[in-house]
């Protein structure tokens, strides 16, 4: 597995993330640009000493992140999926991509992938979860149907 942050806004959120990429050995890539500076105190207060942990990669735009892996497959969280995200088999090598706090994903993003738009399940008139609760939610998901490899 693999979490993708498409112009994440809010450092703490991105520090929560990062520390949970960190405790399960997912890598995690970030796509400018980004709301913060990396050097960011809330970002770095947010992961505490997992900074250490994490394998974090840095990338202009997800255009340029989709050509380095053009074999892998790339699940968009949106509140516009029409698929569940728990109705996916997922894979080791997928890519789980998850938008901006205030904007989500890009329209033109969601429109070149409509196959690969998931959701999150919730009450009508709801905006949105957490972005760092979404990401725990997903993943934690994926790694569960893997069997958690390589987590005890």
């Amino acid at each position: 597995m693999q979490i993708v942050l498409h112009e994440p806004e809010i450092p703490p959120n991105t520090g929560n993330v990062a520390r949970t990429c960190a405790v399960t050995g997912t890598p995690l890539h970030l796509v400018g640009p980004l709301g913060f500076s990396i050097s960011d105190r809330h970002l770095k207060r947010a992961g505490l000493d997992y900074w250490q942990y994490l394998n974090v990669s840095y990338w202009e735009s997800f255009e340029e992140l989709r050509q380095a892996f053009p074999e892998n497959r790339f699940f968009l969280f949106t509140t516009k999926g029409k698929k569940r995200y728990d109705s996916i088999s997922y894979r080791e090598d997928d890519f789980l991509v998850f938008g901006s706090e205030t904007r989500g994903l890009p329209d033109r993003i969601l429109a070149a992938y409509p196959e690969y738009c998931l959701r999150i399940p919730m009450l009508p008139g709801r905006r949105s979860l957490n972005l760092s609760n979404s990401v725990a939610l997903v993943l934690y998901e994926a790694l569960r149907q893997l069997g958690f490899p390589g987590l005890v």
